[in-house]
């Protein structure tokens, strides 16, 4: 299990929230009196800090659920598919109708671990991850589930293309986070060097 932090750009970070920063990335869910002892940043700044950072949007917590083989062992396969849509189909449109979507929010939660808005030669694009116990239960849902949603919501004759990947093992996540080389028991290894984390 790793919790994950997205750096966001818009202002300068000071030394003391990089400091907070890759504390934080090393183990999201540190107190502030740890990150404290860490880092020598005194506990009341360390709050005021991460509270600010927080309350601007420039780190987010997530939480990522390991559902390989070496997690939970309910995923087997990943497709990513790039969908691309018909010319005057534009952005506004797609996401006005994605935010409409009732699917968006329970059915393809199962079935999508991520998705990107995208272009593609000038066109409106959607890139997705998918998953399933089986390569063929992703085609299956793709085919059954995502794609007659998709053109009830933009039209019969919107998707002009689909291009698939199979994707093996997962190398990197958010910059910093390696399950191959540097993550152990759902956090960055100790002994990973703060040189290595990166910020900005």
């Amino acid at each position: 299990m790793v919790k994950d932090i997205c750096i966001l750009r818009g202002r300068t970070i000071d030394e003391q929230e990089k400091l907070i920063i890759k504390a934080l990335i090393r183990n999201p869910r540190s107190s502030d009196n740890q990150i404290s002892k860490t880092t020598k940043v005194p506990v009341r700044t360390v709050y005021r800090k991460r509270k600010k950072l927080e309350e601007e949007g420039i780190i987010h917590y997530y939480l990522n659920i390991n559902l390989d083989k070496s997690g939970i062992g309910k995923i087997n396969a990943r497709h990513l598919y790039l969908i691309k849509f018909k010319l005057g189909l534009s952005y506004t449109q797609l996401i006005k109708e994605i935010n409409e979507e009732h699917n968006v929010k329970t059915v393809f939660t199962e079935h999508i671990y991520q998705s990107f808005l995208a272009e593609v030669d000038g066109r409106v694009a959607l890139v997705m991850i998918l998953e399933g116990e089986r390569d063929e239960d992703i085609v299956e849902n793709f085919n059954k589930i995502i794609v007659p949603s998709l053109k009830k919501n933009h039209g019969p004759d919107s998707i002009e293309d689909v291009q698939t990947i199979r994707l093996s093992d997962p190398i990197r996540f958010f910059h910093n986070y390696m399950p191959m080389l540097n993550i152990k028991n759902g956090r960055i290894k100790d002994d990973w060097k703060d040189e290595l984390l990166f910020i900005t």
